[in-house]
């Protein structure tokens, strides 16, 4: 068995907020696999950025690691404290993409002293060296004329070309993993699809590790080679992106597949998840999608479901795997998506 690159193990993480404290990761834990791409799903708040920006030690300064384990070369990052030690995994061993390059650059600093900075950071490269290397990562992210545009400054490049910038900076150290978050949200259909184009060919030239952080589920089937269903700060299912989109376990799941729009039925209203997450404030009781889980049993308001191993790469955490649950078939829409993965098995 492939040994994780990365292992999160029962992480909680916690929030000190106006004398009270949130629980925003309860109990999560995922494998990470050298080379794949991995999509961490869910509705916002649930956690899903969060549990990565623990990876790189950038938790805001009310925010910590209450229990758990982040294995990752031999170290567990849980215990790292301070830029210290953190210097030796930011940027260096796993960098990270913000989803709004308008505000990820600073204003006043051109973007070749961006890059040339964090090359200096974290490599023995100094001086003359570093800027030829920025320069050589601006062409290498497809930004034309990286002489000239080294020189310039953040306002005067078009969205797209910020988050080609933005890219340049997080593959300066030719980091293990590369963690995207919404990396294509404040982008025009076109540019995302450009840049995600830009991460495909970094991570084969680069063997890189990939997650990205989306809501966008038409992103997930198009780059995910597994998928991470998150909720309330817990990880609900995960698999191969296959046995998510065509043999989903989790009610929450099958919830996130009914809102794609291309399920939609003409004249008829799009699905929409009923209620609103949970309370973090407050300590949950059982399943945490429970109170909005139409198929919840009485058990899922009493005890937290255990993970259910669907196949070697797929679990969910869900009692309707307990073979003491009755039989429930999941929505319609859902059965869609599994014909069209036998139609499309069978054309094969």
């Amino acid at each position: 068995m492939e040994q994780p690159l990365l292992s999160v193990s029962d992480l909680y993480i916690k929030f000190s907020l106006r004398g009270r404290v949130l629980t925003a990761i309860r109990g999560a834990s995922l494998d990470l696999y050298a080379g794949e791409t991995l999509a961490i799903v869910g509705e916002s708040g649930s956690g899903k950025t969060v549990l990565t920006k623990s990876f790189v030690g950038m938790l805001d300064a009310n925010g910590w690691v209450d229990a758990g384990f982040i294995r990752f070369a031999g170290q567990d990052l849980a215990k790292y404290r301070g830029d210290g030690q953190w210097r030796t995994i930011r940027g260096k061993k796993i960098a990270m993409v913000f989803q709004d390059p308008m505000t990820a650059l600073n204003p006043l600093r051109t973007v070749g002293l961006q890059i040339k900075e964090t090359v200096e950071l974290h490599t023995p490269l100094r001086g003359m060296a570093a800027k030829n290397r920025a320069i050589e990562l601006l062409a290498q992210v497809g930004i034309a004329q990286p002489e000239q545009r080294y020189h310039q400054y953040p306002h005067e490049f078009s969205g797209g070309m910020r988050q080609r910038v933005v890219i340049a900076i997080a593959m300066s150290c030719s980091p293990q993993i590369l963690i995207c978050d919404e990396p294509t949200t404040a982008l025009d259909v076109t540019i995302q699809a450009q840049i995600l184009d830009l991460i495909r060919q970094l991570q084969a030239e680069y063997n890189l590790t990939v997650i990205y952080i989306t809501h966008d589920l038409g992103v997930v089937a198009n780059v995910a080679s597994r998928v991470a269903v998150m909720y309330a700060g817990e990880i609900v299912e995960c698999g191969q992106s296959r046995e998510i989109f065509y043999n989903a376990q989790h009610p929450y799941t099958w919830a996130l597949l009914s809102s794609l729009p291309q399920l939609g039925i003409k004249g008829q209203p799009l699905f929409s998840i009923q209620g609103t997450p949970p309370n973090l404030f407050a300590e949950i009781k059982g399943d945490a999608y429970a109170p909005r889980n139409p198929y919840a049993l009485e058990i899922d308001f009493v005890k937290r479901p255990p993970c259910f191993q669907v196949s070697p790469t797929h679990y969910a955490r869900t009692w309707l795997l307990d073979e003491r649950a009755p039989r429930i078939d999941p929505p319609e829409a859902i059965k869609h998506l599994r014909a069209k993965f036998v139609e499309g098995a069978a054309c094969r």
